[in-house]
């Protein structure tokens, strides 16, 4: 068989090179650990028992907070309204029912995860999803935010003379967080499992000795509760219960995040899930409960000074000593490790978005440790500012809270609810590809399609109670960020869809040639430099003009002498600038070049540009090369190529 000459196939796709080695150990490795390999993703996956710390900490720390929010609206009514929170506290858990029904089944139908936004997307179009999405996304934000922020108050509760501190307190948690997500969901799983089922352990000692001490007759009342700051001012009437209620759904803050994050579980995937999913809403519904009797009982006073778990804490056990002080430990790390539910579930809800083209491509890119690093990083930065501004107080960042997520609710349990009705009208046997599922028929699916609808209209009144009660405390904010969030996507959307457009090659026909192909040489001086991108520019094209900006005649005749001598008879054009300018009269020149430039002709400016032998010496030379290409950017047909003579090592290579 003869032999194939190399350059026979020069035209075809090349097969994979070797990989290249290991990258090497920076403090970037040392802080965030070594890079994985992308075939190590699937041995990062978590079992069920990680996923509860991964993903429902939000959820399970909302119980530390949900009874205080209650009992703040209700003391606007004074210190008798306080039994109206059981109710509420039932229908709550009532509402907590439907929901997690409605995610269990979105899990199993949708196992790739999305939650919200991949069922919005594909049964009830793309401007829900993107609604979905933005409210979604809102909602993880302001989690980091605001329990960062509850888990500073337990902090203060203990110890009052950091209250002042709580701003720089919350903004240090939030960047520790940050870090131990950008080491990967696997390590950051098993980092706060640890505090995740210490508060379990906790809590339910605290309310099951609670609870038996009550019904012992033992209990007593809240020895030394703070004052009630607000009491009396305002009747127990509908728009009051309302408002509790409104603010007590926070409860369910983060049940959501599990259906978002399916593809994080081990196979089977959507069965881990699943159970998780049963697991946190079952201890969610009963630590609820359990906080919200004893907390009427035991007289509990909703105050910023101290929390109310702080103060049942007290009560059941008996003062400060050492177990409360655990029980606040718990509390504390609990709410900060919730923050750790958005930063499992924003980046991958941002790299959802932007692989449709919603959001920036770069959120699609996993960073070192198969992490969405860039999500991870604008998650924290948005989270601080808002910390900042409101100055990490929970009552101030709570109206800001539920309406994403019960926007996203409704928009969840519609789309299933649409799903079981396209489902039910599929022949026995038939599979459907969406996007996100297989759609194939399902007996009971006007049960199914019932429990959904009527899960949407309640969680919709929900969002509309919680829109008009928490309106002028702040909600208004949501209602308006969202829909600003939303025409952001669509225009992100737009420019990808226009670029695409622009870019592709159908149609196009025949690749133009190139007619004439002209070379600018910017020169400050004749130098080893100089003659190195002469050379460059001269392997280019015979086409080229060097260009020096003189501000004295004697510099100029200096340079003209020593061009004559290396410029190898290339001509060279010098501008006067009696006013001293650099820039202008160059990017003049090239401008008038430009205008008169044909269809096929290119214009190529080569720069030369020393490199000194330490980077900080950059800072003391222009950057000629960067200010044109910045300057030049948009102007079509021109290419700027910098020139690098290294002047170390003595040559341009």
């Amino acid at each position: 068989m003869s032999a194939v000459s190399p350059t026979h196939h020069r035209n075809e796709a090349q097969p994979p090179q070797s990989a290249a080695p290991e990258p090497r150990r920076t403090w970037r490795s040392w802080l965030l650990g070594r890079p994985l390999l992308t075939a190590d993703a699937p041995h990062q996956a978590i079992g069920k028992a990680v996923g509860l710390a991964v993903f429902a900490s939000d959820a399970l720390s909302s119980t530390a907070y949900a009874t205080q929010e209650i009992l703040i609206i209700l003391a606007a009514a004074g210190a008798a309204a306080f039994h109206h929170a059981w109710p509420i506290s039932l229908a709550i858990v009532g509402l907590l029912a439907i929901v997690t029904i409605s995610y269990e089944q979105t899990i199993h139908a949708y196992p790739g995860g999305g939650g919200a936004y991949i069922v919005a997307r594909d049964n009830l179009g793309e401007l829900p999803a993107q609604i979905a999405g933005a409210a979604l996304l809102t909602d993880y934000i302001l989690t980091v935010a605001v329990s960062v922020s509850a888990g500073v108050a337990q902090i203060t509760s203990a110890y009052p003379f950091l209250y002042d501190h709580r701003v720089a307190l919350a903004v240090s948690m939030v960047v520790f967080i940050m870090v131990v997500n950008l080491r990967g969901v696997k390590e950051s799983g098993a980092i706060f499992a640890i505090p995740t089922y210490f508060f379990l352990v906790m809590m339910v000692l605290t309310v099951g000795l609670g609870l038996l001490r009550h019904f012992m007759g033992i209990l007593g009342s809240v020895p030394d509760p703070p004052p009630l700051e607000s009491g009396g001012v305002a009747a127990v009437g509908l728009f009051l219960l309302l408002h509790a209620f409104s603010s007590g759904t926070t409860a369910l803050t983060g049940v959501e995040a599990i259906s978002n994050g399916i593809q994080a579980f081990k196979e089977p995937r959507s069965r881990n899930a699943g159970i998780t999913l049963l697991w946190m809403a079952t201890i969610l519904g009963t630590l609820f409960l359990g906080i919200t009797y004893l907390a009427v009982h035991a007289g509990a006073v909703p105050s910023e000074s101290e929390t109310v778990i702080s103060q049942l804490a007290r009560t059941a056990l008996g003062g400060r000593g050492l177990v409360y002080l655990a029980v606040i430990a718990a509390t504390t790390l609990i709410l900060i490790m919730a923050a750790n539910t958005a930063y499992a579930d924003f980046p991958r809800l941002s790299a959802l978005q932007a692989a449709d083209g919603f959001l920036p491509r770069q959120l699609t890119y996993r960073g070192s440790r198969l992490v969405f690093s860039r999500g991870i990083l604008v998650l924290t930065v948005i989270a601080c500012l808002l910390i900042a501004v409101f100055g990490a107080s929970v009552t101030a960042l709570i109206p800001l809270y539920a309406i994403g997520v019960f926007l996203s609710f409704t928009l969840s349990q519609a789309g299933m609810a649409r799903r079981w009705w396209k489902a039910g009208h599929l022949p026995p046997g038939v599979e459907v590809q969406e996007r996100g599922s297989v759609l194939r028929h399902r007996k009971g699916w006007i049960l199914r399609m019932l429990v959904n609808g009527f899960g949407s209209v309640l969680t919709a009144l929900v969002m509309l109670v919680f829109a008009v009660t928490k309106f002028q405390d702040g909600a208004w904010f949501v209602v308006v960020l969202i829909p600003v969030l939303v025409a952001l996507f669509f225009a992100i959307h737009r420019h990808y869809l226009d670029m695409s457009r622009r870019l592709s090659l159908e149609d196009s026909g025949a690749s133009l040639r190139i007619s004439r192909h002209r070379v600018i040489l910017p020169i400050s001086g004749v130098h080893r430099g100089t003659v190195t991108a002469l050379r460059y520019a001269r392997s280019l094209s015979d086409d080229i003009t060097a260009v020096h900006v003189a501000a004295d005649p004697a510099g100029a005749e200096a340079i003209r002498r020593k061009w004559g001598l290396w410029g190898s008879g290339v001509r060279l054009v010098i501008l006067d600038s009696p006013y001293r300018m650099l820039m202008e009269p160059v990017l003049d020149y090239i401008k008038k070049i430009a205008d008169q430039r044909q269809p096929n002709e290119v214009i190529t400016i080569v720069v030369p540009q020393f490199v000194p032998r330490y980077k900080w010496q950059n800072l003391l030379h222009s950057q000629t090369a960067v200010l044109l290409r910045l300057a030049l950017l948009f102007r079509p047909g021109i290419v700027i190529t910098n020139v690098p003579y290294h002047v170390s090592l003595g040559t341009g290579r």
